[in-house]
């Protein structure tokens, strides 16, 4: 078995994408982590940003008219908590992550923005987030702080 530094398992989830991926992916990945005894917050905070991810995946990477491809998740625990997510579908315009602006919501509601907010969450609830492509591979690394415990680390 592979073993963090603190002796918890680090785990890998494989999907394909798809109708039910995301469902699928933040199933096994949700109890995975029920090993790191994370707080209700902390396990929030982390199916929040791998909803996202997953989304952003199915909705760009692997659009609903072209073909299928594998997704991998690979939790490798540490002092900073790395989730990493490698794909093979298109990559993200320019070769970047998205910078992932707020969008103004004190406009009247016609002019609320229905998306758009996925980047800005994802960044917002990491301590970092790094992309790239490698051949024909999305790599996108992401930190999320937990704790020696499992508990969410103070900022």
């Amino acid at each position: 078995m592979d073993l963090s530094l603190d002796g918890l398992p680090n785990f890998d989830v494989s999907v394909r994408s798809g109708e039910f991926a995301i469902r699928d992916a933040l199933e096994e990945v949700i109890a995975a982590l029920g090993a790191f005894h994370l707080d209700l917050e902390q396990a929030g905070t982390v199916q929040i940003i791998l909803a996202e991810v997953l989304n952003n995946i199915l909705e760009h990477a692997y659009p609903p008219i072209g073909p299928v491809g594998p997704i991998h998740i690979r939790c490798a625990r540490s002092q900073d908590g790395l989730l990493d997510i490698k794909d093979n579908g298109r990559a993200m315009p320019d070769g970047k992550a998205p910078v992932g602006c707020p969008k103004p919501v004190d406009v009247a509601i016609v002019d609320l923005p229905e998306g758009g907010f996925g980047w800005f969450l994802i960044k917002d609830l990491t301590h970092d987030v790094e992309y790239r492509r490698v051949g024909q591979e999305n790599q996108l690394r992401l930190r999320i702080a937990f704790g020696a415990t499992g508990r969410a680390d103070p900022e």
